[in-house]
């Protein structure tokens, strides 16, 4: 298990050794949607907020998967399942943070655990600017989501990608 200290650090250098700027901001812990969406007007943020969920692979017992899309997006499980060959669940909190050591609600889509697969939800880049929470409820990160495939392309994890949905 990480600790939210190696969660931030290992995110922050990502951006650095990436040479991607971002911004970093500290605040009062981001708990659930309600102080998400204070601490948005407080500092008048206009970046996409996005979750990272923790997947759970269905049929095996300790392969997880995480998925990088805008807060409000519901889990595709279907497109999930086509995409990895295996149904999937949101893990529980416990084995989040057993798997991860992030704080429930603040876990960082860049993997300190190389063995866990992201999958990237392409509407993501339909946005100028992506804000996330590295690991540590009271930060977030903000940073051009055309830079997005940079960092990914840094980490040695298993990189997926949704197929776009056409409106």
């Amino acid at each position: 298990m990480y600790k939210i200290d190696e969660i931030f650090t290992f995110t922050q250098d990502l951006f650095l050794q990436s040479d991607v700027k971002f911004e970093h901001c500290r605040h009062q812990a981001i708990t659930n949607y309600d102080i998400d969406e204070q601490v948005c007007q407080q500092f008048a943020w206009t970046a996409q907020p996005t979750k990272s969920l923790f997947l759970k692979l269905k049929g095996s017992d300790n392969s997880f998967a995480l998925l990088f899309t805008l807060k409000d997006q519901r889990l595709d499980s279907k497109a999930v399942k086509t995409l990895l060959g295996k149904r999937v669940s949101i893990s529980s909190n416990e084995e989040m943070v057993e798997q991860l050591g992030c704080v429930p609600g603040a876990v960082c889509p860049f993997m300190i655990n190389h063995t866990v697969p992201i999958i990237i939800d392409p509407i993501l880049l339909a946005h100028s600017e992506l804000l996330f929470t590295p690991g540590d409820p009271e930060s977030t990160f903000i940073f051009n989501s055309q830079d997005l495939d940079t960092l990914l392309a840094k980490l040695p994890n298993p990189i997926h990608y949704l197929p776009k949905i056409d409106s």
